[in-house]
């Protein structure tokens, strides 16, 4: 079955509530000022796509990766900001969001150059078919590495503190509270490591006498701590669903397979877009296998969680990038200092991106 089949299909899966496909995309305003922060962003961004174009470059002979994405570094607040932000909307409803990167192989890209990015459509339409895919990098302000030990060690000191609540609930207060709710008692009694994440139950607000006001404060500190640890504890690939729509705009142009990949300050994982549809045609898999939420350091844009590790692995190693400050000074005066990323060494997980993009660097 042809690329874009499959995604037909799997989008007839996906709910309305989720991602419509069949709407009209709703166009966005043009942001009227910039921040430091978010130029630290976008410096991160490009650093990101950088290490990832770099480390498939450097390891292969028979491909090549070459940066697609726009380009542009007009930002809010400079003259010419609104045209440019015009012309990329029309562009979004034409041939769709374009990925960052196309890998091709090299004897399809007879091009001296890795950057296509500012190309006229009248070229790009010619080479963009022959492209084997296209990625959209994300980046993460993580060593994930890092973050995964964090979190082992928290959870392991959260189910620690749920079993303690647990014993000393039975132990002080186990007949008062057989007497008062005997199945909430028995809810309490079934308590164990491996069913804590499945645990519900309503807190009671007893107050009459001491003894239930202390069991009461037990029992809504248990539920509190299982709350914790029922959060996502993963660090994600973050496509935003308000993309979902625009990259299958560009799927339905050039036919060419999309994926993700999310580079963080240690290592690499990619997703394909068709697995992302996959993940939201089965409902049953939200919360444990994908999350989607509202990203307050993303505007709030609701944005579909995938836990990273369970996906493939692309770059095994990046080393830790030097950085320094640079100054942008806009029209009124106003000055922003950001961080600037030099280039990053890292090593491809060939297996990673041979069982993801279906062929070996090489």
């Amino acid at each position: 079955m042809a690329y874009l089949d499959i995604i037909n299909n799997l989008i007839q899966n996906i709910s309305p509530t989720i991602v419509d496909f069949q709407s009209e995309r709703l166009k966005s305003t043009p942001p009227t000022q910039v921040s430091s922060e978010f130029l630290t962003n976008k410096e991160q961004g490009d650093w990101a796509e950088k290490t990832l174009l770099d480390g498939i470059n450097k390891n292969s002979s028979a491909y090549i990766a070459v940066k697609y994405g726009r380009g542009d570094n007009i930002i809010a607040g400079e003259d010419g900001f609104k045209e440019f932000y015009e012309n990329y909307q029309k562009e979004l409803d034409s041939i769709g969001k374009r990925p960052d990167i196309l890998i091709f192989k090299r004897d399809d890209f007879t091009l001296q150059t890795t950057d296509i990015s500012n190309f006229g459509l009248d070229v790009l339409n010619k080479i963009v078919p022959k492209a084997l895919c296209g990625i959209e990098v994300r980046s993460s302000a993580f060593l994930i590495d890092k973050y995964e030990q964090y979190m082992s060690n928290r959870q392991a000191m959260l189910r620690n503190k749920a079993l303690s609540i647990k014993n000393e609930i039975l132990s002080t207060h186990g007949s008062l509270l057989q007497s008062k709710d005997c199945a909430l008692f028995e809810i309490i009694q079934s308590v164990k490591e491996e069913n804590l994440h499945a645990l519900s139950f309503r807190c009671p607000s007893w107050k009459s006498t001491e003894e239930l006001q202390s069991l009461s404060h037990l029992l809504k500190e248990l539920k509190q701590t299982i709350s914790e640890i029922t959060k996502r504890t993963f660090l994600s690939i973050t496509p935003k669903v308000e993309d979902l729509k625009v990259v299958y705009n560009w799927v339905k142009t050039y036919g060419v397979p999309h994926y993700y990949v999310q580079v963080f300050f240690d290592k690499a994982y990619g997703v394909s877009y068709q697995r992302i549809l996959e993940l939201l045609g089965t409902p049953a898999l939200e919360n444990h296998e994908y999350f989607i939420e509202s990203d307050i350091k993303n505007q709030n844009k609701t944005t579909i969680k995938i836990h990273a590790t369970n996906e493939q692995l692309i770059l095994r190693q990046i080393d830790l990038p030097k950085h320094h400050s640079q100054m942008k000074e806009l029209g009124r005066g106003r000055l922003l200092f950001y961080v600037v990323f030099d280039n990053s060494i890292s090593v491809i997980d060939k297996e990673g991106f041979h069982n993801l993009f279906g062929f070996e660097l090489q």
